[in-house]
C-alpha cells in the first residue's frame, strides 16, 4: 500500500468535489469458481483501492461528505479463519493502513445506510459490474436489483474519475512496474515464436513470468498467428512461418496497476517482404501519433493522424486509393482498422471503464462518433498531465469484413478490393505503447520492448 496520507487525502478529496451525502464504496467479495469453496483468484474493486488500499474481501467504506468523517467496515476474523489462513491483522491494524480511524463490524453498515434513507440524505454510489455487488447493494437500498442501474450517482462517477485519471508519481512507478514484467513477458513470447510451437505454450510461459514477478495478468492473454481477430483469447494454433504472431498482453503490480503492451512478431525471427511493408506502415502511424503528443490535444486528433498514416501507407501499396484525407474522413480506412487508438489505463487495464466509457473517454467538448471504426475510439477527449494510456494502432486483413464491403461496393471510390483479395490470409498486426502526458509532452512508459523490424530480428535470432 501507500502511506495513509496518500488515502487520506483522496477521500478528502473526493468528499469535496460532492455538496452533500454519504459515499458508499463496497469492496468485492470472494467469488465461486464452480463451488463456494473454491473460488477465482480475489481482485479487490479498483475504485476501493483507490481511496481505502485494503486489497482483501468483506470491507466497505464510507465517506460522510456532510461531516468529513471515514468510516471502515468488516468483520474481525475467527478461529476457523486462523486455521485455514493463518493469523491475519486486526481491523484496526488493516484500518491504519488506509488512514482511518472510525471501525465497525459489517453488520453496521445497513443501521448507517437506513438510518441516512429515513433522513432523506443523498446515497452516492458507482455502477457494479458483478451480480452480487447489485444484489447487496439492492438490499441495503431497499430497492430491486433492477433499479440499481440507473440509480448510480453522476456526481459520484465525474469526480471519482476526475481523481483517477490524474496519475501521481507513486502510481507511475507501480505502472512501471508492471512494464518491466511486461518488457519480460514480450522479450520472452518473441524469443519463442518458431514453427512448430504451439501458441499455448507460449501463452502460459508469459503468464507465468506475470505471476511470479507481479499478480498475474492484467486481462487474459491475446496471442496468435491470427491476429486478424482482434481479441483472439484461443492459443491452439501451431506458429508456422509466413504468418505474424500477435501478443496483447500486460501484468498487474502489487498494487494492481495495470501495463498492456502488443507486438506482432514474424513466426522464426525474420520480416517477409510482404511483412515488412505492412508491419511498416503501423509503426508509422504508431509513432507519428506517439510524437504527437502533448497537453492540450485530444486522443480523437491522434487517433486520427493514425489513421491517415494508415490510409496514406495502404495507398502506396495499391491497397486504397483516392485522396487519404477524404478516405479517412469517410471511414474507408476503417476496413483495415476497425478499432480505436487506445484508451485510458490505471488500476484498470481499461482504467475505469466500469464506471461507463463515455464519462472516462469524452466530455462536452468531445463527443463520441457513430461512424464505423471512429465508433470503437474508448478514450477521445483532450489529454492532460498524468494521464496514462494507451498508443495502439493496427492493421488487419478480416476475410469476412472484406467480403461484405466488397459486396455491398462499399468505399470503391477509396478501396482497392482486387488488391486486397490477395491479402486476405495476412492475418493483423497491432503495435501498442503505454504512454504518460507530462506538463510539456510525453513519456513512454517502461523500457523499451523491442519494436522497429530490426530490433524485433535481433532478439529473435
Amino acid at each position: 500500500m501507500f502511506n495513509p496520507e496518500v488515502y487520506s487525502n483522496r477521500r478528502k478529496k473526493l468528499g469535496q468535489l460532492l455538496n452533500s451525502g454519504l459515499i458508499l464504496l463496497p469492496g468485492n467479495s470472494e467469488t465461486a469458481f464452480n463451488y463456494n469453496a473454491n473460488t477465482y483468484n480475489f481482485r479487490q474493486d479498483s475504485s476501493f483501492l483507490y481511496f481505502f488500499g485494503l486489497d482483501h474481501p468483506g470491507f466497505a467504506g464510507i465517506i460522510d461528505v456532510d461531516n468529513g468523517k471515514d468510516y471502515f467496515f468488516g468483520d474481525e476474523i475467527t478461529m476457523d479463519d486462523i486455521i485455514w489462513m493463518g493469523p491475519q491483522p486486526s481491523l484496526s491494524d488493516r484500518a491504519a493502513k488506509a488512514g482511518i480511524s472510525n471501525i465497525l463490524p459489517y453488520k453496521k453498515l445497513g443501521e448507517m445506510i437506513q438510518e441516512a434513507i429515513e433522513k432523506n440524505r443523498k446515497i452516492h454510489f458507482l455502477p457494479t459490474y458483478r451480480g452480487e455487488q447489485t444484489a447487496q447493494l439492492a438490499e441495503l437500498l431497499g430497492k430491486m436489483a433492477v433499479e440499481i442501474k440507473d440509480l448510480a450517482s453522476v456526481e459520484l462517477i465525474k469526480s471519482v474519475i476526475r481523481l483517477r485519471s490524474v496519475k501521481d508519481e507513486g502510481e507511475v512507478k507501480e505502472i512501471e512496474f508492471a512494464m518491466d514484467i511486461a518488457y519480460n513477458m514480450h522479450t520472452t513470447a518473441m524469443k519463442m515464436a518458431m514453427p512448430g510451437v504451439v501458441e499455448r505454450e507460449i501463452a502460459g510461459k508469459i503468464e507465468g513470468i506475470a505471476l511470479s514477478e507481479g499478480l498475474g495478468v492484467s486481462f487474459p492473454i491475446i496471442l496468435s498467428i491470427n491476429g486478424q481477430i482482434l481479441h483472439n483469447h484461443y492459443h491452439g494454433n501451431i506458429l508456422v512461418k509466413e504468418r505474424m504472431m500477435v501478443t496483447d498482453a500486460g501484468a498487474e503490480s502489487v498494487l494492481h496497476y495495470a501495463s498492456d503492451i502488443t507486438r506482432t512478431v514474424p513466426v522464426g525471427g525474420k520480416f517477409s517482404r510482404r511483412q515488412k511493408e505492412i508491419y511498416e506502415i503501423v509503426l508509422a502511424a504508431n509513432m507519428k501519433a506517439i510524437e504527437s503528443i502533448k497537453p492540450g490535444i485530444t486522443n480523437k486528433e491522434l487517433h486520427i493522424m493514425a489513421c491517415q498514416k494508415i490510409a496514406s501507407g495502404l495507398k502506396d501499396l495499391g491497397l486504397m486509393k483516392g485522396d487519404v484525407d477524404e478516405a479517412v474522413n469517410h471511414g474507408a480506412h476503417a476496413l483495415f482498422m476497425p478499432h480505436g487508438l487506445g484508451h485510458m489505463m490505471g488500476l484498470d487495464v481499461h482504467d475505469m471503464e466500469g464506471l461507463g466509457e463515455n464519462w472516462v473517454g469524452y466530455d462536452d467538448k468531445v463527443k463520441r462518433s457513430d461512424q464505423f471504426g471512429l465508433a470503437f475510439l474508448r478514450f477521445g477527449k483532450q489529454l492532460e498531465p498524468g494521464f496514462v494510456f494507451t498508443i495502439e494502432p493496427g492493421l488487419y486483413f478480416i476475410p469476412a469484413l472484406i467480403d461484405k464491403w466488397k459486396g455491398e461496393h462499399k468505399f470503391v471510390e477509396f478501396i482497392n478490393y482486387d488488391r486486397v483479395e490477395s491479402y486476405k490470409d495476412f492475418g493483423g498486426i497491432r503495435i501498442e505503447d503505454d504512454i504518460l502526458v507530462t506538463n510539456n509532452g510525453y513519456k513512454v512508459l517502461g523500457k523499451p520492448i523491442p519494436k522497429t523490424i530490426k530490433e524485433v530480428e535481433d532478439i529473435m535470432v
